[in-house]
């Protein structure tokens, strides 16, 4: 399901996985969306019309997918223990030809991976951190940074649970992880030293985790309980606590603008989050039933 990610009003709905869906990315001009599922697969899709462009089968449940930041590449990974890339940059091309002839509904012929990538342990999440670098979390705490150029592991470090989330900053300078009750950030330009780690006042859902801000020194985090809330990035002080949610978050995300922030949770909805820079408070704008993956 697309929604407006302002006002979250209702865009359109993608029909066609036979499972739950683990991970939905767009790229970076929102033309295509991958979605990665318990079916054992990934589709890729047309976000303006939300037609099935490709289906990319996999032998295992699909838990991440990411683009790079150019959009050409698109990486998957899950209980197979494989990071594979695929070159979707033809599958674009195809269909920006299709559909200038005025053609709709084609299904593009599905790329081959371009490389697979053996891990010791499931996969959870991937980050793409800037043009060359990559990272996955595995069930068992294992961070791996993988060359996007190269296709070599580059360097691999461990926290103390198992990761639940992982994100990069806007920028690709920093990494958050969320694993078992913390939360850890790392400097990529620094060969990934640590910059700060958090205790957690809650436990990170299989879905929860944590999101920094885009612009501001803050970071929020949501999981066990049925509260939102945001810390201080540089001592980890609680700043606020929002309530609303009904059931343990699964996910959330700042806006790209870091103007508000989205949650999704067990109870079915997602909200939005409106932040107020003169009260430094949150308000729930919108919301929607659906599935909180």
């Amino acid at each position: 399901m697309l929604r407006h990610g302002d006002s979250g009003d209702w865009i359109g709905t993608f029909e066609g996985h036979k499972g739950a869906v683990w991970s939905a990315k767009l790229d970076n001009e929102a033309e295509f969306a991958a979605t990665g599922s318990a079916d054992f697969s990934v589709k890729i899709w047309d976000a303006l019309t939300g037609d099935v462009v490709a289906t990319l089968e996999h032998k295992h449940v699909v838990k991440s997918v990411a683009f790079s930041t150019d959009g050409a590449r698109l990486l998957t990974a899950g209980h197979e223990k494989l990071l594979r890339v695929f070159d979707v940059q033809g599958v674009k091309e195809q269909l920006q030809m299709y559909k200038a002839e005025g053609r709709t509904g084609i299904v593009v012929l599905p790329p081959s991976p371009l490389v697979e990538m053996q891990t010791a342990q499931q996969i959870r999440k991937i980050a793409v951190l800037g043009d060359t670098l990559a990272a996955t979390g595995e069930v068992d705490g294992t961070v791996t940074i993988w060359d996007l150029d190269a296709y070599k592991q580059t360097r691999q470090f461990k926290v103390d649970a198992d990761v639940m989330d992982m994100e990069a900053s806007r920028d690709g300078s920093v990494l958050t992880i969320a694993a078992g009750k913390q939360v850890y950030f790392y400097d990529v330009a620094k060969d990934f030293a640590l910059l700060h780690s958090f205790p957690m006042p809650i436990s990170f859902a299989e879905e929860g985790g944590a999101s920094l801000h885009p612009r501001e020194s803050k970071f929020v985090a949501g999981g066990s309980d049925t509260w939102v809330r945001v810390f201080d990035f540089k001592t980890g002080e609680l700043l606020e606590t929002h309530k609303g949610h009904h059931g343990p978050v699964r996910c959330l995300r700042y806006s790209p603008s870091g103007d508000s922030f989205a949650t999704g949770s067990e109870d079915g909805t997602i909200r939005i989050w409106q932040n107020d820079s003169k009260s430094a408070a949150a308000t729930s704008v919108a919301e929607t039933a659906g599935s909180s993956n």
